[in-house]
């Protein structure tokens, strides 16, 4: 699903984001990223998304090479991700249903199930009741999990949350850590960063990975 070896990955402006970095992801996997700011989770996400190109190394996501000159299938990949960025990109004016139904506008769905597909991913998060609300009429929490249930409409082989848990407290962060996992399938893996280590003490995972300064400091196994 995921195969990374020996990858680097260096901004323009001489920042070196990612060093050496090798990870394996296989399906049904739910693995946690922690590290605090500038470790270099974001810069991994955007590498998996085909956001960035590695400066060194070999990275493939689904079977797909993340490098220059493959832009195409890079296009196409992005159909199979279920991204959840920290920032939502909820779209204000639209309702939480309409933004769910955007989210799938490139995903050849039938116009006559985009609704209905759409429908059961906010009732998955449990937000049925605020569909027709407007995005900028709801609370931080409720963008978050309209942001996942957008991800999860998708129908995606591999779940990206950066920071799913900042702004919220103990209890709400737990339950969106929660409710991110519960997508795991035999068939879907779910790969979550967050800086807040504490929080995933007692979660379940296949591998929780520590990074600090571009580096993965350990990776630890866990059962799910």
């Amino acid at each position: 699903m995921v195969e990374a070896k020996g990858v680097f990955l260096k901004y323009p402006d001489g920042t070196i984001a990612l060093k050496d970095i090798n990870l394996q992801v296989i399906p049904g996997d739910i693995i946690y990223i922690t590290g605090p700011s500038g470790s270099g989770k974001t810069s991994l996400l955007k590498l998996l998304m085909g956001v960035e190109y590695p400066t060194e190394g070999n990275i493939s996501v689904l079977g797909q090479p993340i490098a220059k000159g493959q832009e195409s299938g890079i296009r196409r990949l992005r159909t199979a991700l279920g991204p959840v960025f920290q920032e939502f990109r909820l779209i204000k004016g639209r309702t939480a249903l309409e933004n769910v139904m955007l989210g799938m506008r490139f995903l050849n769905v039938p116009k006559g199930q985009l609704k209905d597909i759409a429908k059961d991913a906010i009732k998955s998060v449990g937000l049925e009741s605020k569909e027709l609300s407007l995005v900028e009429n709801l609370s931080w929490g409720e963008c978050q999990r309209i942001a996942i249930a957008r991800a999860v409409a998708r129908k995606p082989a591999l779940i990206l949350a950066d920071e799913p848990t900042g702004n919220l407290d103990k209890d709400n962060a737990l339950n969106i850590l929660e409710l991110l996992t519960s997508f795991k399938d035999k068939s879907t893996a779910v790969i979550i960063t967050t800086h807040a280590t504490h929080l995933i003490e007692e979660k379940r995972f296949t591998k929780h990975i520590q990074m600090n300064r571009g580096i993965i400091d350990f990776e630890r196994l866990g059962v799910t």
